[in-house]
């Protein structure tokens, strides 16, 4: 009678956490804190790289496209996450998880593209700083933003349409607290070889060919450091470059676990935490990283709260 209902019955049911009560309270208060911190840091920076003359260069004009990434990315995952935290009900409705995963694909997606072009913007500042103001053009700079973009819907219509016409013969059970491709697919009850091998073609393409890339990328940039004989232009460098460096690597090496063995590490709390990481965890991050590592955004606050007080 019991899998009647929840075969008959709509929706899915995030499982998550429920099997360790008192960490889901710990968890709903240390989400909850990292999401509030997520929307104050990502919120000012947007605004302050878009207020401040100063910073209207093609390195911040990256980073408010990818803090406005983290901002939608999270609140797609975070809301039902602290819904499901804070009581019994642990259930998602059918058109929510296929709107979660539509959303929240895209924007991953989106983030490793964009994260690669913001290495490529660091290499010609740092190895061609000469012709930077002539190949980052903002026309171009919005094109690779754009190509970025696109790259994030495209992948998502792709993968989450196919996922959610797998056959599940009520299976609504999902061993993780969001809607995502690697836990899907799981529920299937058909053969899903040729879904892991899809899944493993887009990982090589947005995850590890991005990966491949940024690292050629620093491979140069730190070859060109190197070479610096000015100490004040050797930590400028580095601290541009070092911000980028520890978001990406925070996002791609916890994401990259997860995508490419889901069968490993989903339907375990090894999993999950992983994807807490880069779901909650670095969004709340970066903009803390590239503050307070950040002379240039620690002094354009300064001069907005000096004429916030003059007004």
């Amino acid at each position: 009678m019991e899998e009647n209902n929840e075969t008959s019955g709509g929706g899915f049911i995030l499982l998550g956490f429920s099997d360790q009560p008192q960490l889901e309270i710990i968890l709903f208060v240390v989400v909850l804190i990292s999401y509030l911190l997520t929307l104050v840091g990502n919120t000012t920076i947007i605004l302050v790289s878009c207020l401040d003359s100063k910073l209207r260069t093609p390195m911040y004009f990256f980073l408010t496209n990818l803090s406005f990434l983290d901002l939608a990315f999270t609140t797609s995952i975070v809301p039902q996450l602290l819904w499901n935290l804070r009581g019994p009900a642990k259930t998602i409705t059918s058109t929510g998880c296929a709107l979660q995963l539509y959303v929240s694909l895209s924007l991953g997606s989106t983030e490793c593209v964009l994260l690669t072009v913001m290495a490529f913007d660091r290499y010609v500042a740092v190895c061609r700083p000469l012709n930077y103001t002539t190949v980052m053009h903002p026309s171009f700079c919005k094109a690779l933003a754009g190509i970025a973009w696109l790259s994030g819907v495209g992948n998502t219509l792709i993968q989450s349409t196919i996922t959610l016409r797998l056959p599940r013969c009520g299976h609504r059970r999902l061993h993780h607290f969001l809607c995502e491709v690697p836990a899907m697919i799981k529920l299937a009850c058909v053969d899903i070889h040729a879904n892991q091998v899809q899944l493993f073609v887009a990982t090589l393409v947005l995850l590890l060919l991005p990966m491949a890339l940024i690292s050629i990328s620093y491979g140069f940039i730190a070859h060109a450091v190197i070479k610096i004989k000015s100490a004040h232009a050797w930590r400028k460098a580095l601290g541009t470059c070092g911000s980028h460096l520890l978001v990406v690597s925070l996002y791609f090496g916890t994401s990259s676990v997860i995508y490419i063995q889901p069968q490993r590490s989903y339907g375990h709390s090894q999993g999950m935490f992983l994807t807490l990481f880069y779901t909650v965890v670095t969004p709340t991050l970066n903009p803390l990283i590239y503050t307070l590592r950040n002379k240039d955004v620690k002094g354009a606050l300064r001069r907005l709260l000096r004429r916030e007080q003059n007004f």
